[in-house]
């Protein structure tokens, strides 16, 4: 169990046994409407022509956003303590997550 704050009110997480084990993705298919982004979490393995989405994730623009700019604190956070996040393999037609401008939908 995890005690967050939001808008100044404590809220209590309860994280179950399934979803502690986490899920494991290098790929991200991301879709959106006006009212909502989708995010479909799946991974790629080589030899394996088919992908399952394993996690499909919901939420508002500005959840989206919000999440954005989490992610944005983290990974400087992250960096500053253990060094640059390299990339490899980045740039067209590659295949896993890719950075915003990216011409495509997987991102």
């Amino acid at each position: 169990m995890s005690d967050q704050q939001q808008g100044g009110q404590q809220i209590n997480i309860e994280l179950g046994e399934k979803e502690a084990d986490g899920v494991y993705s290098n790929l991200a298919i991301i879709t959106h409407s006006p009212a909502e982004f989708v995010i479909d979490f799946t991974r790629v393995l080589p030899g394996v022509p088919k992908a399952k989405v394993h996690a499909r994730v919901i939420m508002t623009v500005q959840h989206a956003k919000l999440l954005l700019r989490a992610l944005e604190d983290n990974i400087s956070k992250y960096e500053m303590k253990f060094g640059e996040i390299k990339i490899h393999g980045e740039g067209p037609g590659g295949l896993g997550f890719q950075h915003p401008g990216a011409e495509e939908k997987i991102h």
